[in-house]
């Protein structure tokens, strides 16, 4: 109990890293993979061709791998970055390749019928996405989306094998003081837990709030 006690402002401060990481690679992440995915779907055959291939070769690597290739590839390019924007890069490129494949499965999902629609009335494409084919597919990429958070927090994680001082490099350097990893390792799981719980509750509650076949 007293190693804790000890542990918590600590861990506190990790905790509010892990969260700080986790918020900028949803956030840009977000942002990227919607304009990349829209682009997939709707743009000229190059631009698919190219995000198509990135999309693909991103998701075939481990993340780890990412996050070194990042740390340890740019600064011979003249691209220096601390190691808390190395690895914020490196999820983010990660995550925005997942983005782009809930954005196209969502758009797709939608009937050709509702696009042409659009046209019939007059809609010009932009307004056609903005009025008739995004709010539909906005039910279908929430909760895949926010299932692709918890992954991101969890993954946030191995910003500490960059020295990173995460939550989980804070539990590592506590436990390197107190030589007792167990309540630590378990306080530290509770704390993913309890974040990853309550994102998950939030992505049935949208599931059923958004489903188009109700019992």
């Amino acid at each position: 109990m007293d190693a804790i006690i000890y542990s918590l402002p600590f861990l506190m401060n990790g905790l509010g890293v892990t969260l700080l990481v986790s918020a900028i690679v949803v956030a840009l992440s977000l942002v990227i993979g919607v304009l990349l995915g829209i682009g997939l779907i709707y743009g000229p055959w190059p631009l698919r061709w190219l995000i198509r291939l990135l999309s693909d070769c991103i998701r075939g690597i481990p993340i780890l791998v990412l996050i070194f290739v990042v740390y340890y590839g740019l600064p011979p390019l003249g691209l220096n970055l601390s190691s808390f924007w190395a690895a914020v890069l490196a999820l983010t490129v990660f995550k925005s390749a997942h983005v782009i494949e809930y954005v196209r499965g969502a758009v797709t999902s939608i009937p050709r019928g509702q696009m042409e629609a659009g046209m019939a009335i007059g809609l010009i494409f932009p307004q056609r996405l903005r009025y008739v084919i995004l709010p539909q597919a906005m039910r279908r990429f929430l909760p895949p989306w926010l299932n692709g958070v918890t992954d991101a927090v969890k993954g946030s994680a191995l910003v500490s094998l960059l020295g990173v001082v995460d939550l989980m490099q804070a539990i590592n350097q506590v436990i390197g003081r107190t030589y007792e990893p167990l309540p630590l390792y378990v306080l530290g799981a509770l704390m993913y837990f309890a974040i990853n719980y309550s994102l998950s509750t939030l992505s049935k509650v949208l599931e059923r709030r958004y489903s188009y076949i109700r019992e």
